[in-house]
């Protein structure tokens, strides 16, 4: 069996609310899918998440490093092909989103051939529902804390709160007061900080109970100061983007666990690797459909492998967004993310709803 075809479709969607971090304001965000097609007609797909507001590919170079490695791709022999875990040989020297999607996109095209739900075949032994946490966007006091209601009202009782602007503080100290102290709370400061401003913040916020604080200062050597100077445990974004990056953290004492974005380090596999190294959550680069469906399924691997850090994972964001080109995908139940059933990722394409949303 080969592979037939590849198409390479960018689509973008808009948020219910303005998406408000220290990096910038988002009212769409934006994807590129690669659908895999074989000569018997059996399809997959995968999801590659532009980074450019972290300093990453734009959307522009994601397709096309989507539609070089699509024209390398096709009339390729599925049985001469590496495992499905294993990078791709075209993908090698691609940016992260890209090697995601196309792992992604061979995974899920795998677990159809072989008639299996994708974390079968990645090796979990059981499938159960993943608990997320709340995200919340930046912005004033009062209308944080209404944000956290409204997931309180929706059964969440984790909520990560994005800091690092004027009135952080008093944010989220207003969502304490709006969520009682039974809630979790977590902050997120997209590496916002220096070191000394990091230990003065998490220091007057301490007193609200924080579970963590994720890249609160910019790289390791700066995770590391403030890891010393708070009580807080400390989470790594976007200074761990892979296994080596993990190993450094972890013999510099920089950080106590670290967030894993599939499409920030590559796809699954890099994901699990971390996860022999270090305690981690996994969490969207506010992703589509597909991108939260592959994690859903990583996130049964991470459980029973012992990767999991045991806390709820930052999955829930489809909530954040008005549409869906998905006809069937992950679906919430309060806090709780299930996974799609059939094989593969188990997520159907709505066709003529990607067709409104193509770009």
């Amino acid at each position: 069996m080969r592979i037939e075809r590849v198409e390479v479709v960018p689509y973008s969607l808009p948020f219910r609310e303005p998406y408000v971090t220290v990096r910038g304001t988002l009212e769409r965000r934006a994807w590129v899918l690669p659908r895999l097609r074989t000569d018997e007609g059996i399809e997959g797909v995968g999801e590659a998440v532009p980074l450019s507001l972290r300093g990453g590919a734009s959307l522009a170079d994601v397709v096309a490093e989507l539609e070089a490695a699509a024209d390398r791709m096709v009339g390729a022999d599925l049985d001469a092909m590496p495992a499905a875990d294993e990078p791709d040989p075209v993908g090698r020297n691609l940016s992260p989103p890209v090697a995601a999607a196309l792992q992604i996109a061979r995974l899920d095209l795998a677990a159809r051939l072989a008639g299996l739900p994708l974390w079968r075949l990645i090796g979990a032994s059981a499938c159960e529902p993943v608990p997320c946490n709340a995200t919340l966007v930046a912005g004033e006091p009062g209308q944080v804390a209404a944000d956290a209601e409204r997931w309180a009202e929706l059964g969440f009782g984790s909520f990560k709160l994005k800091v690092g602007m004027p009135g952080d503080v008093a944010a989220v100290e207003a969502v304490r007061s709006a969520v009682g102290d039974e809630a979790r709370i977590r902050v997120d400061a997209n590496g916002a900080w220096a070191p000394e401003q990091a230990i003065l913040k998490l220091g007057a916020m301490e007193r609200q109970g924080i579970e963590l604080a994720e890249q609160p200062s910019r790289d390791l050597a700066d995770l590391r100061l403030v890891n010393q100077g708070t009580a807080i445990p400390i989470a790594a974004d976007e200074s761990v983007a892979s296994a080596a990056d993990a190993r450094r953290a972890l013999e510099m004492g920089a950080c106590d666990l670290a967030t894993v974005k599939l499409a920030k380090v590559g796809g699954i596999g890099p994901g699990r690797t971390i996860a022999d190294l270090l305690p981690v959550y996994l969490s969207s680069a506010l992703d589509g459909p597909v991108g939260i469906a592959a994690a859903a399924h990583a996130a049964q691997v991470l459980r029973e492998s012992g990767g999991d850090a045991g806390i709820p994972h930052g999955l829930a964001t489809q909530l954040l967004f008005s549409a869906t080109i998905a006809a069937n995908e992950c679906d919430l139940h309060g806090h709780l993310l299930g996974v799609p059933q059939g094989a593969g990722l188990g997520v159907e394409l709505d066709e003529q709803a990607l067709a409104r949303h193509r770009l």
